[in-house]
C-alpha cells in the first residue's frame, strides 16, 4: 500500500473509533456539543472513506477511456468532502438553537473533558502523518482531509473549553454556545474545500509560482531555445498538465531537437513531481517569443 492509501486509512480507522466514543459519551453526558462533534466524527468516517478510495482510483495510471489519468476523482471527494461538513454545520447549529431555546439539560463534566482530550491527542498524531503524506504526494483529497482533520482539533480544544466553563460558572448556556461556534467553524471549512475542488474542476491555470519554476526550467535551456509561447496549466488530482510550444532553431536535427524536449521535461518532473509535459516544437522565425506570451 503507498503512502497516500496508508494515510488515508489512518484518518477512517481514527474517526471511526473516534466517532463510537464520542457518541457513548455524548449521550451519557447530555452535552449537546460533544453529540455535535459525534456526528461531525460520523461525517469524517465518510469522507476518509471517501478519500481512502479516491487516492487509489487517482493512482491508477492513465488507460484508453482515461488518457488525462484518474486524478480527478480526488476532485470529487473533496467536493464531497465539503457537502458533508457544510450539512453537519447545519444540522449542528439546529441543535444548539433548539437546545438554547427549549432549555438546557444537566451535564456530566468529567468523562466529556477526558474524552475530548483524548480526541485532541489522537487527531494531532494522525493530522501530523497525513500531512506529510499530502505534502509529498501532491493529493489534494489528501490536503482536504489535512485541513478537516486540523477542524477536529480544533472543535475537541474548542468543547473543552466550553465544559470547563460551564463547570466553573455552573451555567449549561456555554454548551450550545460553543456547538453553535463549531457550526460556524464547519460552514467557514466547507467552503474553502469546496473552492479548492471548483479550482480543479474548471481547469484553473497554475499557480504564479508553479508557472516560475516552469518558465525558469524551459529558459535554462536558452540559447538552445529560441523561446516558447502557447503555454497551458492545469491540475487533475496530484498530478499538473503543462503543454507549450516550444521554438528551435530550423537547422537543428530531429535528434538535437527530442534531446532538447526531453531535457526540458525532466527538469520541470524533477521540480514539479507529478508533472505530464507535452511540447510542441516549432521553428524559430528570427524574432524572440518571450516568457508566456500567447
Amino acid at each position: 500500500m503507498d503512502l497516500a492509501s496508508r494515510a488515508a486509512g489512518l484518518s477512517f480507522s481514527s474517526n471511526f473509533i473516534l466517532m463510537f466514543l464520542k457518541l457513548a459519551v455524548g449521550l451519557y453526558t447530555g452535552s449537546i456539543a460533544i453529540l455535535s462533534d459525534a456526528l461531525d466524527s460520523a461525517e469524517d468516517t465518510i469522507a476518509s472513506s471517501f478519500a481512502f478510495i479516491t487516492v487509489r482510483v487517482s493512482a491508477r495510471p492513465a488507460d484508453v477511456e482515461h488518457p488525462y489519468g484518474h486524478g480527478k476523482a480526488e476532485t470529487l471527494a473533496a467536493g464531497g468532502q465539503a457537502v458533508l461538513i457544510g450539512g453537519g454545520g447545519v444540522f449542528i447549529m439546529y441543535q444548539a438553537v433548539r437546545r438554547l431555546m427549549v432549555g438546557q439539560a444537566d451535564i456530566v463534566l468529567g468523562p466529556g473533558l477526558v474524552t475530548m482530550g483524548v480526541t485532541a491527542l489522537a487527531n494531532l498524531g494522525v493530522v501530523l502523518f497525513v500531512a506529510r503524506a499530502a505534502l509529498a504526494t501532491g493529493s489534494l483529497a489528501l490536503t482536504s482531509e489535512t485541513r478537516h482533520l486540523r477542524t477536529n482539533i480544533a472543535q475537541a480544544l474548542a468543547v473543552m473549553v466550553g465544559l470547563a466553563l460551564v463547570g466553573l460558572t455552573g451555567r449549561n448556556l456555554f454548551d450550545p454556545l460553543v456547538a453553535l461556534v463549531l457550526a460556524g467553524y464547519l460552514l467557514w471549512t466547507a467552503l474553502r474545500i469546496f473552492q479548492s475542488a471548483l479550482v480543479q474542476i474548471m481547469d484553473v491555470t497554475l499557480p504564479a509560482s508553479d508557472l516560475d519554476v516552469i518558465e525558469d526550467s524551459i529558459l535554462r535551456f536558452r540559447p538552445q531555445i529560441a523561446g516558447y509561447h502557447h503555454l497551458r496549466t492545469r491540475r487533475s488530482g496530484h498530478e499538473r498538465y503543462i503543454e507549450l510550444h516550444l521554438v528551435v532553431d530550423p537547422r537543428k536535427s530531429v535528434e538535437e531537437v527530442h534531446d532538447i524536449c526531453d531535457r526540458i521535461e525532466e527538469e520541470v518532473v524533477r521540480r514539479l513531481p507529478g508533472a505530464v509535459v507535452t511540447i510542441h516544437v516549432e521553428p524559430a522565425d528570427g524574432r524572440y517569443l518571450g516568457p508566456r506570451e500567447p
